[in-house]
């Protein structure tokens, strides 16, 4: 599992773009931790990007 900053910098936006996209629903699939901590699967954001590919 990747962890919140590991998911920003591979795509390369801010922890508060990641935030706003969550917000919005159009952020990969996360898990919260007890702790309050988010974590995304990689399965989940490999899936999410393909979501996402332009078919230009």
């Amino acid at each position: 599992m990747l962890t919140l900053p590991e998911v920003c910098e591979e795509l390369q936006i801010s922890r508060s773009t990641f935030y706003d996209w969550r917000q919005k629903k159009r952020a990969p699939r996360c898990i919260k931790l007890p702790n309050g901590d988010l974590r995304v699967r990689r399965s989940d954001l490999d899936d999410w990007l393909m979501e996402h590919e332009d078919a230009a």
